[in-house]
């Protein structure tokens, strides 16, 4: 799994092999996500296709050793990984499946019960949810990555609103989903929170 430089930064390799590239703090994270998306958008059909089944297929074998019994996912935006086939998969085992809520721009996720096939509407933040739900609060959360590090931490679009969902006791697992090509380096905040495990194609 190798990363691609950006311009301006250095890069060094971890002991795996892999490039990794360290930016200037204050601009890292924006070069980053910029290339990020670029790098998902260029992904050809037929790869994303084989990506996704990789990622599904390691998603239910993990959670077949490690079972829970309701699980938090997500509705793909900017050609995040879709994992509709596992969550169907988990449906039909009798895993109970909720979708985030966005309440306000400062404020954690809350999670609604979904299932697979259940319409969809747009949030006030304009992300798509249940147009009625039972509130839940599941016991570990699908969390897609557009960038990772080898600490676990996520890079998302800057909002936070996962970093303050984890925030709050008693905390969900966490279990990050991303193409392998996310994985970077760049520095962590404060408020960074590192996730429990990542599931990639790689």
């Amino acid at each position: 799994m190798t990363t691609s430089r950006i311009a301006r930064g250095s890069a060094h390799t971890d002991a795996a092999g892999t490039t990794l590239t360290t930016l200037p703090e204050a601009e890292e994270k924006s070069a980053l996500r910029t290339r990020l998306l670029a790098a998902r958008k260029a992904m050809t059909p037929a790869a994303k296709a084989v990506a996704e089944e990789v990622i599904c297929r390691r998603l239910l074998d993990w959670l077949q050793q490690n079972p829970v019994a309701s699980l938090g996912v997500y509705h793909p935006i900017r050609q995040e990984p879709d994992l509709h086939p596992a969550y169907n998969a988990l449906a039909a085992q009798g895993v109970h499946l909720s979708l985030p809520i966005i309440r306000g721009k400062d404020a954690p996720l809350e999670f609604v019960r979904w299932t697979p096939g259940e319409t969809l509407v747009k949030d006030a933040m304009g992300t798509s949810a249940p147009a009625h739900g039972e509130a839940a609060c599941p016991h570990a959360l699908l969390i897609p990555c557009l960038g990772f590090n080898a600490a676990r931490l996520r890079l998302g679009y800057g909002g936070g609103f996962y970093d303050r969902t984890l925030a709050h006791e008693p905390r969900p697992l966490a279990i990050g989903v991303a193409y392998a090509e996310a994985l970077v380096e760049f520095t962590g905040q404060p408020h960074d929170i590192a996730l429990d495990l990542i599931l990639t194609d790689a």
